[in-house]
């Protein structure tokens, strides 16, 4: 079996990969996994085919047109940009629709494709376990009422015994600068912080001067539809506001390690997991 081909360097991995191709060998998964590691995310290109995204739309949409919960509201959230309650304009505007596993067939199908979970495996170095308490969803970025995401790392809100988890985020169409791409601080998965540069909410005090060098790594990872960004959980990534008038969507859900657990009691272990039928190559 032919390894993916690199069309970039340095921190980013950004990699064209055919769908319809068998599997990545052992070879080609390790090297994803190094370079994973170092820089904390890697990009497949064209990973999910265009019948996977065209499905996964369709619900999408129609769930989005009937607000059909679990739902999160951007009014609830209050983050940067986004109406101050519901009953302001634009109020019950959705940020992400919750649960996605739980939602439809094609949801399951995708969390579940063979080829994702052999590359997410690889990632951990282990047989990898979906968290249903976390991501588990689309999210949302729309026109005038999406907010803007502050940096921030998963890690500030999830209760592991081990802080490694891979969230695998798929592009339902175009991300860029025109709509709230979501940014990402390569290596910063292993910086060490001064407990000054988090905020309350563990949100990245941009104005620290140890914050300002971190951020002059920061770069926008543009995705097309049916690409996949693959990041660690520890990464700090931000998000800006939409400024196209098309709808952002795109189907994120996270994975952790068989050897770890969510805390019990915390939110993480809230609605459990789900064990991953074993890929072999």
């Amino acid at each position: 079996m032919t390894a993916p081909q690199h069309h970039a360097s340095g921190a980013s991995a950004s990699l064209d990969f055919d769908s319809s191709a068998p599997l990545a060998d052992q070879a080609a998964l390790a090297s994803l996994a190094r370079e994973f590691h170092a820089g904390g995310y890697i990009v497949l290109r064209k990973f999910a085919n265009e019948a996977t995204c065209a499905e996964l739309e369709a619900v999408t949409r129609e769930h989005l047109a009937g607000a059909v919960p679990p739902v999160e509201f951007e009014a609830d959230l209050g983050y940067p940009g986004a109406p101050e309650s519901r009953e302001s304009a634009g109020g019950y505007t959705v940020r992400r629709l919750r649960q996605a596993y739980g939602r439809d067939a094609a949801f399951r199908r995708w969390a579940s494709d063979p080829a994702l979970v052999a590359t997410v495996e690889a990632l951990l170095g282990e047989p990898a376990r979906l968290t249903l308490a976390h991501h588990n969803c689309v999210m949302t970025k729309h026109p005038h009422y999406g907010s803007q995401t502050g940096w921030h790392r998963d890690t500030r809100y999830w209760s592991f015994v081990k802080p490694e988890l891979v969230t695998v985020w798929l592009a339902l169409g175009d991300e860029d600068e025109r709509n709230g791409v979501l940014r990402v601080i390569p290596g910063s998965h292993r910086a060490r912080l001064d407990p000054a540069q988090l905020d309350p909410a563990e949100f990245l005090v941009e104005a620290h001067p140890a914050s300002q060098q971190l951020l002059k790594g920061a770069m926008p990872l543009a995705l097309h539809r049916g690409d996949v960004l693959m990041f660690d959980s520890s990464l700090f990534h931000a998000a800006g506001r939409n400024d196209s008038e098309a709808v952002k969507l795109s189907v994120a859900f996270a994975y952790f390690g068989a050897s770890n657990r969510p805390i019990a009691g915390t939110r993480s272990a809230e609605f459990g997991s789900v064990e991953l039928p074993p890929t072999t190559l």
